[in-house]
């Protein structure tokens, strides 16, 4: 009767939980593989990618370190949804891809998605790859191609650097609303119900990708004020733009 009781208590007292990711068991195992066989060429580059540049210069690792660390912790900040009754969060894989590349960004990610699947209760297993496909590989090249293209034709470094947090934070989210409309839609119709699920990430998730943006400029032109050098050696400017010579 006592345990009764206390199972009873538990389940009147139970607060309602907030998944971040997708949470494990939400996709179809045929849907779940799919993501896993787009995503892993991706992080398999990463690594080659990573492996190459510390050939050529043994300071990349702890920059990388430090840029996987700030992923981890950004792409923890759950923010809810309480239309969707889930959460949003920043990515901070623009801020990656713009400093070291779609490859090692997404590398980052996916051992940012791996270790909050395992110790946090983040996303899952199952749903890793997919994860890994719309934060790390889409919200990377997002960002990197936008920073880019932009430079190309002559966008300032800052607001470069902002459109590329902000379309890749939205470029993520875009995906992950793909994803879940095409794993649990069953007989519904498509693009009705990706609407639905858009719809429920725009009160946050519009915010959340202007503050990525402000982030991504903060730290690229913090870089560019107080250790130049750092983008030149990454490529992100040519050794004519540092302040010295501007």
């Amino acid at each position: 009767m006592t345990k009764l009781f206390i199972c009873i208590a538990l389940l009147l007292l139970a607060a309602p939980a907030h998944a971040m990711h997708i949470s494990e068991g939400i996709l179809p195992l045929p849907w779940a593989m799919l993501w896993y066989a787009l995503a892993l060429p991706f992080v398999a580059l990463g690594i080659r990618r990573l492996n190459s540049l510390a050939r050529e210069d043994l300071s990349f690792k702890p920059l990388v370190g430090l840029l996987a660390a700030v992923v981890f912790i950004i792409s923890c900040m759950p923010v809810p949804v309480p239309t969707a009754g889930t959460c949003s969060h920043p990515c901070g894989t623009g801020m990656a891809a713009v400093l070291l590349g779609p490859y090692v960004s997404s590398l980052i990610a996916a051992v940012a998605l791996l270790l909050q699947a395992l110790f946090l209760s983040h996303g899952g297993l199952s749903t890793w790859g997919a994860n890994i496909f719309s934060m790390g590989v889409v919200g990377s090249m997002a960002g990197y191609f936008t920073f880019k293209g932009l430079r190309l034709v002559g966008f300032p470094l800052g607001l470069a650097a902002f459109c590329a947090g902000l379309l890749a934070d939205w470029g993520t989210y875009l995906a992950t609303s793909l994803e879940l409309t095409s794993g649990i839609r069953g007989s519904e119709p498509f693009l009705p119900l990706l609407g639905k699920i858009l719809l429920a990430f725009v009160p946050t998730q519009l915010p959340l990708g202007i503050l990525e943006g402000a982030m991504t400029a903060g730290m690229v032109m913090l870089l560019y004020r107080k250790r130049p050098d750092i983008l030149v050696k990454m490529r992100v400017i040519a050794a004519g733009e540092t302040p010295g010579n501007g």
